[in-house]
């Protein structure tokens, strides 16, 4: 893990907004969030080519590529906003090496789902991540969701989230925030964080619960799992198995998967896909009360 944090935003800092995944369909959505950042008077500018399509990619990976390594390169990028999710961060990644950031200067790079790869393999590479709204999803926040996104970039501190706690005590650790199907793509390679005592925090869509059963048990299987000092759990959104299958529930999977591991487990944080999405700092000190149901990120 890179120990340099980047200086708080401030209104007129430079923030560049790139499409590193899936190619823009919410045009409107995205419009909105971009408003959002400016009205907080920051400089948005919109990488060239971030609404290229390439099948369901936002272009070929050299072009989207390219958006990110202009940002990288800029000396005024403060931060850099992804558009949406998808799918195609990875692929990125291939054979990629982060540059060191202009200026030696570390910047934010914000978004979540899909862009799970680059917050991961950034975060030892002087790019600080916040799994937070993509430009796509920012308008749909609550005021005090939003609030807490523009505060932590600025510098303040994130107020505790509250769950329902699983017992296990409490532990302390680097926090990874992430999707779970592209978190769990990362074994294996080279873009894959120092496990050992973090708080995973991690949600999905649109899985179903014995694909849920098949990931965390891959993870298990790699003894990636058991390295983990504690598991943070947000929204598993349009998960439910099908009505005319026989079938486990989310939660049956989960405390299946993780019931054993003797760590606290807290579930039904406010993060993920479907609904209010809190920002969350990767990288950072965080603890996890298992007992209380409360997860906290360390100023």
């Amino acid at each position: 893990m890179g120990d340099s944090s980047p200086q708080p935003l401030q209104s007129g800092d430079r923030l560049w907004a790139i499409a590193p995944s899936g190619a823009l369909q919410e045009r409107q959505a995205f419009e909105q969030g971009v408003a959002l950042w400016r009205s907080r008077g920051y400089r948005v500018e919109l990488a060239p080519g971030y609404d290229q399509e390439w099948g369901y990619l936002a272009g070929s990976d050299r072009y989207r590529r390219q958006q990110l390594q202009q940002a990288l390169a800029d000396p005024d990028c403060r931060g850099i906003l992804c558009v949406r999710g998808g799918y195609g961060g990875a692929r990125l990644l291939e054979g990629w090496r982060w540059p060191r950031p202009a200026a030696d200067c570390p910047l934010w790079l914000i978004g979540f789902s899909d862009i799970t790869s680059l917050l991961w393999s950034g975060i030892a590479h002087g790019i600080a991540g916040l799994h937070g709204p993509l430009l796509t999803t920012l308008s749909q926040e609550p005021d005090w969701s939003l609030q807490r996104l523009f505060d932590g970039v600025a510098g303040q501190s994130f107020a505790p989230l509250t769950g329902q706690g699983w017992g296990g005590g409490s532990a302390q650790g680097i926090l990874l925030p992430g999707n779970l199907t592209v978190a769990t793509h990362l074994l294996g390679t080279a873009h894959l964080p120092h496990l050992t005592g973090a708080i995973l925090a991690l949600e999905d869509v649109s899985e179903a619960p014995y694909r849920l059963d098949r990931m965390l048990t891959h993870w298990r299987m790699t003894g990636a799992l058991q390295q983990v000092a504690g598991v943070a759990i947000g929204r598993f959104s349009r998960c439910e198995p099908p009505p005319t299958r026989p079938s486990l529930t989310v939660e049956e999977v989960l405390r299946d998967r993780l019931g054993d591991l003797g760590i606290p487990v807290v579930l039904g944080l406010p993060f993920g896909h479907d609904g209010v999405n809190a920002a969350l700092p990767v990288g950072r000190p965080a603890r996890l009360d298992g007992d209380r149901g409360i997860l906290e990120v360390i100023p």
